[in-house]
């Protein structure tokens, strides 16, 4: 079942991602996927130039409502934006 269900987020995000982020922070950066304990969903977005509220919450529309994220300073041009998805 976890293995379905994180290749349906990343589905989901390959498609939500071009509608919801037209000047493309999140479209293309790289990306990780990690599961952790077994029952979330980590994936994190590097090397990201800003974030606008309006790309969190398309990200947040696409992966549920009941997601979490956290934005961290990677370097002084950049941040790690990392969402925290629930797989149950």
């Amino acid at each position: 079942m976890t293995a379905a269900r994180v290749d349906d987020v990343q589905r989901q995000l390959d498609h939500g991602l071009a509608r919801i982020d037209p000047h493309h922070r999140l479209l293309g950066r790289p990306v990780s996927y990690r599961i952790v304990d077994g029952r979330t969903l980590e994936i994190t977005f590097r090397d990201v130039a800003g974030i606008a509220d309006a790309e969190v919450l398309g990200v947040k529309k696409i992966l549920g409502k009941d997601c979490y994220f956290t934005v961290s300073p990677q370097t002084a041009e950049s941040v790690t934006v990392r969402f925290v998805v629930p797989l149950e």
